[in-house]
């Protein structure tokens, strides 16, 4: 057997697409009850790199059959010495040397780049939850990346709400946030509030958990959260946003963001949700969140589910998700190589 990588030309449809049909199969394989591998989100990866990053993209054919992906992100503006990695492989054609091949080839990429670190993301099963192969952690150790931070991730089945403890917690949350307005939008900030949304996003790697990954705080500006609009836009996010606003000095000081994609209307993802530093303990974090949860079904009728992803570690709000009613499915593994 022979196995050639050559880089993914986003040119290339033909290219793309077998890369898209791994990336499918993949994901229909390891995580079922995820949402179908959306195209256009995976088309929009290749073509319309988040701002500040620098995508390198190959793809590996074994006896000449397309068989699996190298993605790299090289972050441009900050963590210049990090990378992170995703690493697909055919189910068809995995145990024959292509995931080994594409992962020595990402090295050799990342050193000429002068690459120190490089980040990525295994899943495995959780007791009780659904069975999850145990490959990707085996292979991330077998190449001597350590387990630098262990996430979970957890559900909500939005057809279980419980309706009278979310009124409940929502009734709470307003009786401790005296002084602070709920601000809603969907799709891209507007003017008014983009500078404070900026600063809220550029604290989330500084004040979020991290266990023993090394990364810096991201550089968010008002121009890059302007790209990063951008380019979920092309994926086809559809964004939800709730954001409390302190009265006496105008500011934005606590933000959440669910997205729907483009492939099924009933999964969304809970993103982002930080509150300032000097604006914790008046339950902002929860009343976003649930006036946030009612934002979304507002609109999108059909949702269903909802993941989101929590360092194990990050107490606080795990308690929040789990008061609302999310509960864990799998947990995940960020692995760190140094290179």
């Amino acid at each position: 057997m022979s196995i050639a990588i050559a880089p993914l030309d986003a040119a290339d449809q033909a290219a793309v697409d077998e890369a898209y049909r791994i990336g499918a199969a993949a994901n229909d394989a390891d995580l079922p009850d995820f949402p179908p591998f959306c195209r256009r989100r995976f088309e929009a990866a290749i073509r319309h790199p988040m701002p500040g990053n620098e995508p390198l993209w190959a793809l590996a054919r074994l006896d000449g059959v397309p068989a699996g992906y190298l993605a790299l992100d090289l972050p441009q503006l900050d963590n210049t010495e990090n990378a992170t990695a995703e690493v697909v492989v055919h189910p068809q054609w995995r145990r024959r040397g292509v995931g080994r091949a594409l992962h020595e080839h990402g090295v050799r990429l990342l050193r000429e780049r002068g690459r120190k670190r490089v980040l990525a993301m295994a899943v495995s099963a959780l007791p009780g939850g659904p069975a999850r192969s145990g490959a990707a952690a085996a292979f991330a150790a077998s190449t001597g990346a350590r387990p630098a931070l262990a996430e979970v991730r957890r559900r909500l089945d939005t057809t279980r709400l419980d309706h009278d403890g979310l009124a409940a917690a929502l009734a709470e949350a307003r009786g401790r946030a005296a002084g602070y307005d709920v601000l809603r939008w969907q799709g891209d900030t507007p003017e008014e509030y983009v500078a404070d949304i900026a600063y809220l996003d550029g604290r989330l790697m500084a004040d979020a958990p991290l266990g023993d990954v090394e990364w810096e705080p991201e550089r968010i500006d008002v121009e890059r959260v302007r790209g990063i609009e951008r380019a979920l836009r092309v994926r086809g996010r559809r964004r939800y946003h709730t954001a409390a606003r302190h009265e006496a000095s105008g500011r934005v000081v606590a933000w959440t963001l669910l997205d729907v994609g483009a492939s099924a209307d009933w999964h969304a993802f809970q993103q982002i949700t930080i509150v300032d530093p000097e604006h914790r303990g008046h339950r902002l974090g929860l009343l976003t969140k649930v006036e946030n949860l009612r934002h979304l079904l507002a609109h999108e009728p059909a949702v269903r589910a909802i993941d989101t992803f929590n360092a194990a570690e990050n107490t606080h709000m795990v308690r929040i998700n789990e008061q609302l009613g999310f509960r864990p499915v799998d947990g995940w593994t960020d692995w760190q190589l140094t290179i």
